[in-house]
């Protein structure tokens, strides 16, 4: 006991969150229209995202939304999420995925503005 009054010791214990404690044992079976999104575990995978000041502010009143639901969670998560739900139809749905319909879209959208830049402007006029 003389040896362990020098010593001090930390009153901090780690204790798992709620998530931990609570998520299923078994990992959920994987169907080619539901993908799971990874929860709160350490991500060695890293990329870097560049977003508009009005998606990041999208992204956030997302967040607080299904906050209001009674789901906390924290912007990466909710990515994870989103690509998930994405990714699932994409697999679900092919050409037809939302993710496919948004990029034929915006490619559609970039073309036809290729094709008013490359016009002659007093013709533009007459359209």
């Amino acid at each position: 006991m003389a040896a362990d009054r020098g010593r001090t010791r930390s009153r901090r214990v780690n204790v798992p969150g709620v998530a931990e404690l609570f998520r299923p044992v078994a990992p959920p079976p994987e169907t080619a229209d539901e993908r799971q999104a990874t929860g709160r575990e350490r991500h060695d995978q890293k990329i870097t995202v560049y977003l508009s000041a009005d998606e990041l502010l999208d992204l956030e009143h997302a967040r607080l939304q299904l906050r209001r639901f009674g789901f906390v969670l924290d912007r990466g998560r909710l990515v994870r999420e989103a690509i998930a739900v994405l990714l699932a139809d994409l697999d679900a749905r092919g050409r037809d995925s939302l993710i496919a319909r948004r990029i034929r879209l915006s490619r559609e959208a970039e073309s036809d503005q290729d094709k008013d830049e490359d016009a002659v402007p007093s013709l533009t006029w007459a359209l």
